[in-house]
């Protein structure tokens, strides 16, 4: 039974279930039974744009650890690597300075895990972050991984906040997953700022990335380390549903094809540093990824490659300018430092 005819019957039998279950088990199902990455996938993340982002990445971990003292044993953890190029081209650049780590990888996926090990044949894989060693610092890496946690929706209706749900609806034309607003009253949810809000408002909230954050800040607290977080999102709380779908790198209705299509939402990154903080961690800052990739030489290394392989100049400027530029991934996407307390906040922030 598909993703979809499976909640079809769950709703028939149940009543509606909620945005944040409809998101959680599309996305487990989806990226579980595939490589959603590349021209032939659905979308294309930084990492696979141009191996540039991922020797930036790797020289930041350097630098800190470096700055750090050079503590070991030291752990790589990646949160969600994808194809594993991301990891592949940070420590490619980052073992030129002496930091070689133990490579953590924390993956569910088993279609991408068997791709992670042709990349990575000497990493360590773990279901959640919860079993990645205790015994020394860790420098922690997530890109595009927050986006893709499940996020709860609260919609303003004439009768006051309800809780968004995934009701089924049925016709001649055929059954399709529509959202609705939920029955049980949810004002007291609702921050107060946001409480008088127009009807039809919709706000988010996501749990799940809250959940992740406090679990990275309480072990950089007690083992010493650094942690970038790097996704699309924004640093001031805003209204709007931001749930969306890609298939085939084309925008689709988002319940229209669950467990086919990779749901996204974006990041409430204005939430996460009073949460690091409270668990022991130093919020380093939030920066744009444009600006970040600039300060630590992406300029630099575009001139480079460029000298090195002429004929590949203009497709090295391309990939830059997607990465960095404001009208493409540069100010929509954003990029979270922490640090453990005492060590080094790091370049860019």
């Amino acid at each position: 039974m598909d993703t979809k005819a499976r909640f079809a019957r769950l709703i028939a039998a149940t009543g509606p279930i909620s945005v944040a279950q409809f998101m959680a088990e599309s996305n487990a199902r989806y990226y579980d039974s595939r490589d959603p990455l590349g021209r032939a996938g659905d979308f294309i993340t930084a990492p696979e744009v141009s191996q540039m982002f991922g020797e930036l990445i790797g020289l930041w971990l350097a630098d800190v650890w470096d700055r750090a003292g050079r503590p070991g044993p030291i752990h790589y953890v990646e949160l969600g690597p994808g194809r594993g190029t991301l990891a592949r081209d940070a420590l490619g650049a980052a073992q030129r300075f002496g930091f070689v780590p133990q490579i953590h990888l924390v993956e569910a996926s088993r279609a991408l895990r068997s791709i992670q090990r042709g990349m990575l044949p000497h990493a360590i894989w773990h279901d959640d972050f919860s079993s990645v060693p205790d015994n020394g610092p860790l420098l922690i890496v997530a890109n595009e991984f927050l986006d893709a946690l499940p996020v709860r929706q609260m919609v303003r209706t004439a009768a006051g906040w309800r809780e968004r749900m995934v009701d089924l609806e049925r016709s001649d034309a055929g059954d399709r997953l529509v959202p609705v607003a939920g029955s049980r009253p949810m004002d007291a949810a609702v921050p107060a700022a946001l409480a008088a809000a127009a009807e039809g408002a919709i706000i988010e909230t996501c749990p799940a990335a809250a959940a992740v954050v406090d679990d990275l800040a309480r072990r950089l607290a007690a083992q010493g380390g650094a942690a970038l977080m790097i996704d699309y999102g924004y640093t001031v709380p805003a209204h709007g549903s931001s749930l969306q779908a890609l298939r085939a790198h084309t925008k689709v209705d988002p319940f229209a094809h669950p467990g086919e299509s990779d749901l996204t939402a974006h990041v409430d990154f204005s939430v996460f540093p009073a949460i690091a903080q409270n668990a022991g961690a130093h919020w380093i800052g939030t920066i744009e990824q444009g600006a970040f990739l600039i300060a630590l030489g992406l300029g630099a290394r575009v001139q480079s490659l460029g000298k090195a392989a002429p004929a590949q100049a203009e497709a090295i400027r391309a990939a830059a300018h997607r990465l960095a530029a404001p009208d493409a991934m540069g100010t929509l996407f954003k990029v979270m430092g922490l640090a453990a307390p005492g060590w080094p906040t790091g370049a860019g922030f």
